[in-house]
């Protein structure tokens, strides 16, 4: 009965997340305006504010996918998991807003630097989060199977990254913000093999 009522918090807290995220998506795409004029060029011309919000599209849809299973992952829901999984939603919260400002600003630093900072932010409120489930259950298989996490600290330092480049050049902030988002577009498999192994066993 407890491990029923255990994954009942955890589907709720990821219900409540899933509806947070689907609004951040509609409010990136209600940001996406047509062109007044009806030609090819006004079209064009609105080619970078496409490509910030297809990046933050990838970046949303990453962060729901693993935190899908990081949840499914999880055995219980306490205070502190809760408030650290609303520390991320609000990270997430605030990536439509640097994403408009990215995308009608992409040659200047300062909407790179706030892009980059969120993203490092929403990082380590992911981090957080993990080290919240982990701690609520520290002999559990999700804790032996992020381990030390190095490909978290590997996307924060690219973040680091980013965001010192964008005084210098915008172009390689933009390929580390790419580069993370390769890193992760692939669900973290060491979380997934546990779901896996856990669906099978129903």
């Amino acid at each position: 009965m407890p491990v029923r009522g255990f994954f009942a918090e955890t589907n709720r807290l990821e219900a409540f997340s899933d509806g947070v995220i689907a609004i951040i998506i509609t409010i990136m795409v209600l940001e996406l305006r047509a062109p007044h004029a009806a030609t090819l060029a006004a079209l064009i011309s609105l080619t970078p504010v496409f490509f910030s919000y297809l990046l933050s599209f990838l970046y949303i849809a990453i962060y729901w996918n693993n935190h899908h299973h990081l949840l499914h992952a999880a055995k219980g829901v306490t205070g502190g998991i809760m408030w650290a999984n609303m520390h991320l939603l609000f990270w997430l919260s605030l990536i439509p807003f640097a994403t408009e400002w990215l995308g009608q600003n992409t040659g200047a630093a300062a909407p790179f630097v706030l892009y980059g900072v969120i993203l490092l932010c929403a990082a380590l409120a992911y981090f957080i989060l993990v080290r919240s489930i982990i701690a609520n259950d520290r002999h559990s298989k999700l804790a032996q199977a992020i381990g030390r996490d190095p490909k978290g600290f590997i996307s924060i330092a690219f973040y680091l990254v980013s965001i010192g480049a964008a005084f210098f050049n915008t172009w390689i902030s933009m390929a580390c913000f790419a580069i993370v988002a390769l890193m992760w577009i692939v669900p973290d498999r060491r979380i997934a093999k546990i779901h896996d192994h856990e669906t099978d066993h129903r």
